[in-house]
């Protein structure tokens, strides 16, 4: 990767699943992406699925950094190490939503990457 080129890190949150991709600023072509929709999830998903009663959520805090760690490694595989998040959009989210993503924030730090703009949140 070239070391000019920034990379913006985005969240897609439902409340099914969540989706970390890592794009190009300029080009918005995808570097690395990682998801709860990925294989690994599926036994947990499953049962909260068939859980009763029924839950809001299908992922939490937990599985948020696990897709961070995920996200994490497959940055570094690529030769990413810093990414950089849309703080408007990130403050805008609902409080619920900002708070279960925290450690996926923390994980992808935890991995060796610089996430330009978390500290700028107030979690």
């Amino acid at each position: 990767m070239a070391t000019g080129t920034s990379h913006l890190l985005r969240l897609l949150l439902s409340c099914r699943k969540i989706t970390a991709q890592v794009t190009t600023s300029t080009t918005n072509t995808i570097i690395a992406m990682a998801s709860s929709s990925e294989q690994e999830f599926a036994k947990l998903c499953k049962a909260k699925l068939n859980r009763v009663p029924r839950c809001r959520n299908l992922w939490d805090s937990k599985i948020a950094s696990r897709v961070g760690e995920k996200l994490g490694d497959r940055l570094n595989e690529v030769g990413v190490c810093k990414v950089e998040i849309d703080v408007e959009e990130e403050i805008n989210r609902p409080v619920h939503y900002r708070k279960m993503v925290k450690p996926l924030f923390d994980s992808v730090k935890f991995k060796g990457i610089t996430v330009i703009g978390a500290e700028k949140l107030d979690l």
